[in-house]
């Protein structure tokens, strides 16, 4: 078997589908579903969005919109 085909070699790379941090990720969303603090956090987010860092907000959504290959089509817009 040649190095290109170790799969016990730990290597700090993982490449695409990383799954070390896809694992860390989901147990981090798991932890904060389960904290309670879900709904706080959805007021927060809805109180800055009507406050002072409204036009940063937006503009990051906009930046971030661009890199989209497509909106969900589940998902309505208001207009």
């Amino acid at each position: 078997m040649d190095d290109k085909q170790n799969t016990t070699t730990r290597s700090p790379n993982e490449g695409e589908g990383n799954k070390t941090a896809a694992r860390e990720y989901n147990e981090a969303q798991k932890r904060f579903a389960q904290s309670g603090k879900v709904e706080e956090k959805a007021r927060e987010a809805e109180h800055a969005l009507d406050g002072p860092e409204k036009d940063a907000l937006k503009r990051a959504e906009e930046v971030g919109k661009r890199h989209i290959a497509g909106e969900d089509p589940a998902v309505t817009r208001e207009k």
